[in-house]
């Protein structure tokens, strides 16, 4: 028994009843009681990783999370991260980690990545990473897809945090179990279809359940009458952003006499081959 594990996630659930936030997880059952299994997740809030593991403790599962290695280095969440088992991701050796996914997956374990790499500002799918399809051919275990939607109402990227009582309703839904399959690119875009499609559902069920979605409100995706940036616009927010960290990055390395692949990234969830 993990009892960390199992212990943050007591919390964890404490927590969720202090903020008083209405989670709704519909096909929880589609996680293999035993087995390996990739689990992909979209990716709108900070605390995505938390709510995405609840589904799994149907069978009492847990998750082993990718992340990116500059979590494993910090001196509090660096051996609460290591005690987890989650694997840690290093973009300048993204061999390592990605064979260590895979053997974690055929020993039986759940591996959980962010195929968008980052948070989407759009509250949009974004484009996927190939890293999911190819962990799961290698290691011939199936995909199993989670679908947020709300998550970033609590706390998202550019948005202020709501943690005391946001009081906010999440929905989750579990796709069926899918195998893996060539051409890679092909099996990606079905991965992400069924996901957009999962989304749509949650998202039309929200505004029956809760009411029509606010015009002009920041949680709300621009095509539903909402003021977050368009998936175009939100892509060219985040190019700049990464532009200017490899900027920051390269100054930083110039001062200190190193190289730009010595200087820490930013840290964050991420796939085996996260940018």
């Amino acid at each position: 028994m993990e009892l960390l594990y199992t212990g943050i996630i007591g919390f964890a659930r404490t927590m969720f009843k202090v903020q008083g936030l209405d989670i709704t997880v519909r096909g929880e059952h589609h996680f293999p009681a035993v087995g390996g299994a990739v689990v992909v997740i979209n990716h709108t809030g900070y605390f995505d990783f938390v709510y995405a593991g609840l589904p799994a403790r149907v069978h009492k599962r847990f998750i082993r999370y990718m992340a990116k290695h500059e979590v494993f280095e910090h001196p509090v969440a660096g051996p609460i991260m290591r005690e987890l088992k989650h694997i840690p991701v290093d973009r300048t050796a993204g061999k390592a980690s990605f064979d260590e996914a895979v053997d974690r997956l055929r020993a039986g374990e759940l591996v959980g990545v962010f195929p968008e790499a980052t948070i989407s500002r759009s509250f949009e799918i974004k484009g996927f990473k190939s890293g999911a399809v190819r962990m799961a051919l290698a290691a011939d275990v199936p995909i199993i897809t989670v679908t947020l939607w709300g998550s970033q109402r609590v706390w998202t990227k550019g948005l202020p945090k709501k943690l005391l009582r946001p009081k906010m309703p999440i929905m989750m839904e579990v796709g069926a179990p899918m195998k893996a399959y060539e051409p890679i690119d092909e099996c990606t875009r079905e991965v992400r279809s069924r996901m957009q499609a999962d989304l749509e559902r949650l998202r039309d069920e929200y505004a029956e359940r809760y009411g029509p979605y606010p015009a002009g409100a920041n949680w709300v995706p621009a095509r539903l009458g909402g003021s977050a940036p368009t998936l175009e616009q939100a892509t060219a927010l985040d190019e700049a952003e990464h532009a200017e960290r490899l900027r920051r990055r390269a100054e930083k390395a110039a001062a200190e006499g190193t190289s730009v692949a010595d200087v820490d990234t930013p840290k964050g969830p991420a796939g085996p081959d996260a940018p």
